[in-house]
């Protein structure tokens, strides 16, 4: 078979314009060329694909199914043009990004989408699991990325870079005896139990003596919100469907907490390229957007 892309594209105009003259207007060529065009595609397919009724066409049942092929085709052409363009200016082929699974959402979910907008030609792979795990998949060179809530200092191994900070408060059960203080001290807080994030040894700030510990925020918020003992959350958990309307949060104002850090890791030495610079500051935008 002798078609062309060109020609291809003649047809699917012809199609959607229902006219030679109308799709050669269109294309900015000769109505002659145009149908010549169409009679040789017609030729090397081997199937008439449209009926001529004075100056309209219509596609025949065979059209029509070529049609759909014809545009499936053309969309190829063009996702490959696109990645050969890509490719050629010094983006990623590949990446794959590990996401702490706290994280906040919505701004990853934008980041996700503007992604696929800003990379079209990206072939991306996304892992999620906790701050430990994401971690591990960079060591074992799984990922190339990670983005995670700082636990404690990152090993000699990583390079990080600070993304920006999400809000984090202390928070109880709805009916937990804590919950019905205006005002709570840090007194308050050490005769009650303590719910600590415990990861590799790096646990949060510990005040009461009585502690129990999880490597998973959403494990933790559970056992909050099930009046086990109060805890540090990160605020977009505490917001989650099935644990906001659980809980509430204490003030407290000998305990003033900074925000909770998101960092990105990468091995030392890796090289960086311009989608995994472009990931950093624009996941950075979104979270003190909020959105």
């Amino acid at each position: 078979m002798e078609w062309t892309l060109e020609r291809l594209n003649q047809f699917v105009t012809v199609a959607d314009c229902g006219s030679m003259t109308q799709a050669a207007r269109r294309l900015g060529r000769a109505q002659s060329a145009v149908s010549m065009a169409m009679g040789l595609l017609e030729a090397d397919l081997g199937l008439a694909l449209f009926q001529r009724i004075g100056r309209s066409v219509h596609l025949t049942p065979a059209g029509e199914v070529m049609l759909v092929e014809a545009r499936a085709l053309l969309n190829q052409a063009q996702a490959l043009d696109l990645r050969a363009q890509a490719l050629a200016a010094g983006q990623a082929a590949q990446l794959c990004v590990a996401i702490d699974e706290a994280l906040p959402y919505p701004p990853i979910a934008r980041l996700l989408r503007e992604l696929a907008q800003q990379f079209p030609a990206l072939e991306l792979t996304l892992l999620n699991g906790t701050a430990a795990e994401v971690a591990q998949t960079v060591q074992s060179r799984q990922a190339a990325l990670a983005f995670q809530f700082v636990r404690g200092p990152a090993d000699a191994q990583f390079a990080q870079s600070y993304v920006a900070g999400v809000p984090q408060m202390v928070f109880v059960a709805r009916d937990h005896p804590l919950a019905a203080k205006t005002r709570i001290t840090r007194e308050d807080l050490a005769s009650h139990r303590q719910l600590v994030m415990h990861i590799e040894d790096v646990e949060d700030l510990v005040i009461s003596p009585r502690i129990w510990r999880s490597e998973s925020f959403y494990v933790l918020a559970d056992m909050l919100a099930d009046g086990i003992g109060w805890g540090i959350l990160p605020r977009n958990i505490a917001e989650a469907p099935g644990i906001e309307p659980r809980i509430v949060a204490l003030d407290c104002p000998e305990l003033r907490l900074p925000p909770l850090a998101v960092r990105m890791l990468s091995l030392q030495g890796a090289t960086l390229d311009g989608t995994a610079l472009w990931l950093q500051q624009r996941l950075a935008e979104l979270l003190i957007l909020g959105d």
